[in-house]
């Protein structure tokens, strides 16, 4: 398979960025996306040019580091899937595919692919923890949980923090990736006593971003890796709103 490749290239948040086009060659229906990247680099670097940065680490869909717009969505055409897990028997030979990073403000970009998501790591120092005597893990059956809640935490705890929410949102707004991490400890015994604190501190830091407002269009879930659903937001609303009555 051959398909030509236009990705973003730029230096770094300040530099201007431009589309570059690439041809790759020889490309295998069992490869993943970011093993075709690989392929093209190794062509790059073997006629001295530089390679297209990108993200990634475990590459089994788990760890959210790899990311970017495919055609202009986010982690590409299939659902419920990450870049690193797409394979290239998704598309055709003869294709042209545009690449590029996350676009928002909070993103800035690092380098060609590769975005700075600390403004993620921010909002969880706020409050997505909670505060435990150290020691050895307590038995997983110490605390009885209702299965329901067991289930909906165990839902909004998929969240990888990949920033797709906020790449597909028209607003940039962080609220899916927010609402999933307050979510998946409020639902627990255990995230109880930190509850007001938690909302009122990761929504406040999560507002001083640079992130837009919510305004329930969706797209954040329709791109989600992990298929979190909207209602992780309506949640964190919910204990917001809660959290600051009782801090009145």
């Amino acid at each position: 398979m051959n398909l030509t490749l236009k990705i973003w290239r730029q230096q770094n948040a300040k530099a201007p960025g431009a589309f570059a086009t690439y041809q790759v060659q020889g490309v295998t229906p069992d490869m993943s996306f970011l093993e075709m990247l690989d392929l093209l680099n190794e062509n790059l670097q073997s006629k001295g040019e530089p390679p297209v940065v990108f993200e990634h680490d475990c590459r089994e869909g788990i760890c959210g580091s790899c990311g970017f717009m495919i055609n202009g969505i986010a982690h590409g055409p299939l659902p419920a899937t990450t870049v690193c897990q797409l394979t290239m028997r998704h598309f055709k030979d003869g294709d042209e595919l545009y690449i590029e990073p996350w676009r928002a403000k909070a993103f800035p970009v690092i380098k060609d692919l590769v975005v700075d998501r600390s403004a993620f790591d921010r909002i969880i120092e706020a409050g997505g923890y909670i505060s435990v005597p150290t020691g050895s893990a307590p038995d997983g059956n110490a605390i009885p949980v209702p299965k329901e809640d067991a289930d909906r935490s165990m839902d909004a705890a998929a969240c990888i923090g990949c920033g797709a929410c906020v790449a597909a949102c028209p607003n940039a707004s962080a609220a899916l990736f927010t609402g999933a991490k307050i979510a998946h400890l409020g639902l627990l015994p255990q995230g109880q006593p930190e509850r007001h604190q938690r909302a009122l501190g990761m929504v406040r830091q999560f507002n001083a971003e640079d992130f837009g407002g919510c305004t329930n269009i969706g797209e954040c879930e329709a791109v989600c890796p992990k298929e979190i659903k909207l209602e992780v937001i309506a949640r964190m609303n919910s204990d917001f709103l809660r959290a600051s009555w009782h801090r009145r």
